[in-house]
């Protein structure tokens, strides 16, 4: 199991994707273990015109590049559009969510599958 885990953190990107309004930490925990499984891990934080959040991008960017400034392979970055298409262009395989109850399952399930149907490298 310990060498699966090296191998796959010597060859693979990780996308943590969301809107980090406010960034938690709940966000930070996931975070951390996703920095020792993955060789690189790019939170991207979503850019919607559409919803009113609390904090603008820029200071959900900011935030997050002081909390997350001790992991040397983790790294923000904005994006809009579909999940899949931006995992594309940072060339990740894999996309970290976080459950914060049973509840939240389903919902994420059925987001892997349409992100598998659209992009069945991730």
């Amino acid at each position: 199991m310990q060498e699966a885990i090296i191998n796959m953190k010597q060859s693979s990107i990780a996308i943590y994707p969301g809107s980090f309004d406010p960034v938690t930490n709940g966000h930070l925990d996931i975070i951390e273990r996703g920095s020792r499984i993955f060789s690189r891990v790019i939170i991207a934080v979503l850019r919607n015109e559409r919803k009113d959040p609390f904090f603008s991008v820029t200071e959900r960017t900011e935030m997050l590049a002081l909390a997350i400034e001790p992991l040397k392979n983790v790294e923000v970055a904005r994006f809009d559009g579909l999940l899949v298409n931006f995992a594309r262009e940072m060339k990740a395989g894999v996309v970290i969510r976080g459950l914060r109850a049973v509840t939240d399952f389903d919902y994420e399930f059925q987001l892997a599958l349409m992100n598998r149907r659209l992009n069945k490298d991730v």
